[in-house]
C-alpha cells in the first residue's frame, strides 16, 4: 500500500516568525501605545485618550516633523543624512514672514517663495555631495551653521509676525471658504473602497501568475483591517472638525512620494543607490543625479515645513526648527529605515513620526516631566535601531537573538576568531613556502 505524501501545516510559531515585522511592527506598536495611554488615562484620570481632539492635536503638533521625515526617509534610504533641515526650515520660514510683512506679498506667493528657496538650498548642498563627493554629514553640518546664522541675520534676532490665510495653513479647517469636515469622511470612505479594489486586483494577478505569497485568509484579514482603519480614521476626524488643512497637505505628500518611491524609475534608483552604490552604478543607475535630486526634494520639503512652523506660531522666530533634524531622523529610523541605507518606506516614516507624537502627547496628558519624556524617546530610537539589527539577522537565518557585539569586522566573538584563524592559516602557508 502506497502512501501519498502530505504537506504539513505550518505551526503557529512558524507563522509568527514569518511575519514581516519590518513592515507591520511599528503599526502594531502605534496601536498598542494608543491603547496603553487609553487604559492609563481612564485608570488614573478617568478621561479618554483616544478622542478626535487628541488625535487631531497629534497631527497639528507634529505636522512639520512628519513633512521633514518624508524627505529624511528618502535621504537615508539613499545612504546619506541631512543635519541642516532644522536650520533650512528656520531660514525659509523667516524669509516667508519677511515676504508677507515687509514686501506685502500675497500668502500663496510667500509659500511658493519659501518652498523654492528650500529647493535652491537643496541644489547648493546637493552639488557638493553628489558631484564634489564631500560626505553629506560634513556638507549638511556646515549648512546647519550657515542657515542658522542667516536666520538670525534676516530676523535681526527678533520675532516677525504673520497674519491672515497664511496662518490658517497650519491649524485651519476651512480652505478658501470650503468646510473640510464632510469631504474628510467622503475621501476616507472612497479611499477605503479604492484600496480594497486595487488589493483584489493585485491579488488576482498574483494568483494567475502563481506568486501569491500569503494565504487567502491572511490576505483577507489584512485588507479588511486596513480598510476599516481608513474609515475609522476618517470618521474620527469628521467627528471633530474634519481633517485640518495641514492634514490634507500631508495626505497629498504621502501619496505623491509613495508613488514616486514604489512606481517610478527614480524611486527604484534611490533604493538601489542606498543598497549598494557601486553595484547600482555598474548596473547603469545614475547615482550622482539621484543623490542630487534627493537633496533638492529634502530642501523643498524643509521650506514647506518652515511655512507650517511659521504659520503655527503666527510668527517667524530665530529659534524655530531647533533640533528638528534629530526628530526627523528619529522618525525615519523608528519607521523602519535601515542604518545602512536601501530600506525604508514613506508610510513608515509617517508612522515613526506618529509614534513619537503619540508618546509625547500621552505622557504630557499624564503629567510626566519633560526630562523623562526625552529619556523615553531616546530609548525608543535605540530600540528601533536594535530591532533593525535583529531583523537583518532574523532574515539571514542568524537566529532569534543574534550577538550584537562581534558582528562587525574587527569586533569580538565569532568574526574576530575567524579573522585570527584566517591570519594563522595565512602565516602557515607563508612559512611553508619559505
Amino acid at each position: 500500500m502506497t502512501t501519498v505524501p502530505t504537506k504539513s501545516r505550518p505551526s503557529l510559531i512558524s507563522a509568527v516568525r514569518n511575519i514581516n515585522l519590518r513592515a507591520y511592527g511599528m503599526i502594531i506598536a502605534l496601536v498598542l501605545i494608543m491603547i496603553l495611554f487609553q487604559v492609563l488615562n481612564v485608570t488614573l484620570q478617568n478621561e479618554n485618550f483616544i478622542t478626535p481632539l487628541n488625535i487631531t492635536n497629534v497631527i497639528l503638533q507634529n505636522s512639520y516633523i512628519l513633512i521633514l521625515a518624508i524627505g529624511m526617509m528618502l535621504v537615508i534610504v539613499n545612504g546619506h543624512i541631512d543635519l541642516s533641515v532644522g536650520s533650512v526650515l528656520a531660514f525659509c520660514g523667516a524669509m516667508s514672514a519677511t515676504a508677507l510683512a515687509d514686501w506685502d506679498w500675497p500668502w500663496y506667493a510667500a509659500v511658493l517663495f519659501a518652498v523654492g528657496l528650500g529647493a535652491a538650498i537643496g541644489v547648493w548642498q546637493a552639488y557638493w555631495i553628489a558631484y564634489v563627493r564631500i560626505p553629506a554629514f560634513i556638507v549638511t553640518l556646515a549648512g546647519m551653521l550657515i542657515f542658522r546664522g542667516l536666520t538670525l541675520k534676516v530676523l535681526n534676532a527678533e520675532t516677525k509676525g504673520t497674519t491672515g490665510t497664511f496662518n490658517e495653513l497650519a491649524s485651519g479647517y476651512h480652505f478658501l471658504g470650503v468646510d473640510l469636515q464632510v469631504p474628510t469622511l467622503v475621501v476616507g470612505v472612497v479611499g477605503a473602497l479604492l484600496f480594497v479594489f486595487f488589493s483584489v486586483r493585485s491579488r488576482n494577478r498574483q494568483l494567475k501568475a502563481g506568486i501569491a505569497a500569503s494565504s487567502q485568509t491572511a490576505w483577507l484579514v489584512k485588507t479588511i483591517a486596513i480598510a476599516a482603519v481608513m474609515v475609522a480614521a476618517a470618521y474620527t476626524f469628521y467627528s471633530y472638525k474634519g481633517l485640518p488643512i495641514i492634514g490634507w497637505i500631508l495626505l497629498g505628500l504621502v501619496l505623491l512620494f509613495t508613488f514616486i518611491a514604489n512606481r517610478t524609475v527614480f524611486g527604484r534608483h534611490i533604493y538601489a543607490g542606498g543598497g549598494n552604490e557601486k553595484a547600482a552604478l555598474l548596473s547603469g543607475v545614475k547615482t550622482k543625479q539621484t543623490t542630487f535630486w534627493v537633496f533638492v526634494i529634502m530642501g523643498a520639503l524643509a521650506g514647506l515645513a518652515g511655512v507650517i512652523v511659521t504659520a503655527r506660531l503666527h510668527a517667524a522666530t530665530p529659534g524655530a526648527g531647533n533640533a528638528f533634524e534629530l526628530d526627523a531622523i528619529a522618525a525615519a529610523f523608528i519607521g523602519g529605515a535601515s542604518v545602512t541605507g536601501g530600506v525604508g518606506t514613506i508610510i513608515g516614516a509617517v508612522i515613526g513620526g506618529l509614534v513619537m507624537g503619540v508618546l509625547r502627547q500621552g505622557m504630557q496628558v499624564l503629567g510626566i516631566a519633560t526630562d523623562t519624556v526625552q529619556v523615553i524617546l531616546g530609548l525608543v530610537v535605540l530600540a528601533a535601531v536594535l530591532f533593525d539589527v535583529w531583523n537583518k539577522k532574523r532574515a539571514s537565518g542568524g537566529g532569534l537573538m543574534p550577538p550584537i557585539v562581534g558582528t562587525t569586522p574587527g569586533g569580538s566573538g565569532e568574526g574576530k576568531s575567524k579573522g585570527k584563524s584566517a591570519e594563522g592559516s595565512a602565516a602557515e602557508t607563508k612559512a611553508g613556502s619559505k
